[in-house]
């Protein structure tokens, strides 16, 4: 996003040393308060949460905590959002155990993905949040799932992703990457094993292939 609000940090980009947290941790302290300054209701996005540092993690805490002001900001109108992995197995068997039984994927609601998520996170030691505070003193707000991606949606990314770069919609492309996209279970095929930021480079070799055999 272009945008001076918004601020975006991919752990393996911006965080990638573990022996360097303690630098990373006043950088990143020093980051969000003097935007925060300056743009109250500044965006920060943290992708690649179950790669963070816990300690990095929970540098982030006192922005999040009760406090009105926090020594002379207030960061109740900032937005922080947390990207992760973790958890992805128990979606999955969430989303396959409504598949099973004859329900569709939008009737999950977040009530029955919630609370296991938080235990999830919080419990897991890969998850990036095992025992942090922001899980531990409920400092997060709402835990939004990302579901898999059936036929239809994956889809819908394709031609999304060909309308963002100005391609024409192109029918064998789109179904050229649906049929070629992995999917589980292995023997029905369901739901995609990635989602819609593996259809970039896919739309890149696809489109590549259809100039070269003069499509």
């Amino acid at each position: 996003m272009k945008s001076s609000f918004v601020h975006q940090f991919v752990t393996t980009l911006h965080f990638p040393h573990s022996s360097k947290v303690q630098t990373y941790m006043a950088q990143l302290q020093q980051w969000i308060q003097g935007n925060v300054t300056s743009r109250p209701q500044s965006m920060f996005i943290f992708d690649e949460m179950d790669k963070m540092h816990p300690v990095l993690i929970d540098s982030i805490k006192p922005f999040l905590d009760y406090y009105e002001y926090l020594n002379g900001v207030s960061y109740r109108q900032a937005i922080f959002i947390f990207l992760s992995n973790a958890g992805g197995e128990k979606i999955n068997e969430v989303a396959w155990q409504f598949w099973k039984e004859g329900k569709e994927r939008l009737s999950i609601q977040l009530e029955d993905l919630e609370t296991s998520l938080s235990n999830e996170l919080f419990s897991n030691k890969n998850s990036g949040f095992w025992h942090t505070s922001l899980i531990d003193k409920n400092l997060v707000d709402f835990f939004i799932p990302l579901l898999p991606l059936e036929h239809k949606h994956v889809q819908m990314c394709v031609l999304a992703e060909m309308e963002e770069r100005n391609l024409k919609p192109d029918e064998k492309v789109v179904n050229d990457i649906v049929s070629n996209t992995t999917y589980f279970p292995k023997e029905e095929n369901i739901f995609s094993v990635k989602g819609c930021k593996a259809i970039g480079a896919k739309i890149d070799y696809y489109t590549k292939e259809e100039v070269g055999n003069g499509g």
